[in-house]
């Protein structure tokens, strides 16, 4: 039983398989949750321009709304909903959040889920 070190040298076809799924898991797992994030920044791209629109807490909830509706149509944002936006109104206080979550599939049964929290305050009470 004269086994040399040399022979014994490198990965056996199961550690390769693994260390390939490995790779696969990891690789589908940043394709399906980078664009959430990309989306995210979408919201948070027009939540920042409504924010520094001129005389924005002088306008009403509606036109608010109406703004941040027409720059996510712009940017195609799907996973933010009219329930999802809260505008709060006080005289020239203005206070928007946007609270909503994302989930995506991966496989099977297998979900990832992304839950995101925005606000902005203009204006004094």
């Amino acid at each position: 039983m004269n086994v040399t070190v040399k022979s014994q040298q490198g990965l056996t076809l199961i550690s390769i398989l693994f260390i390939l799924g490995l790779i696969a898991f990891f690789t589908l797992l940043t394709l399906k949750v980078v664009p959430i994030y990309m989306d995210h920044a979408k919201v948070v791209s027009a939540l920042k321009a409504v924010e520094q629109t001129p005389g924005i807490e002088t306008k009403s909830e509606h036109e608010v709304r109406d703004s941040l509706n027409k720059r996510f149509n712009l940017n195609y944002v799907y996973d933010v909903t009219q329930d999802d936006i809260k505008v709060v109104k006080h005289g020239n206080y203005l206070k928007v959040t946007i609270e909503y979550e994302t989930v995506q599939k991966i496989a099977g049964n297998l979900s990832v889920l992304a839950e995101f929290n925005d606000s902005f305050e203009v204006g004094q009470e």
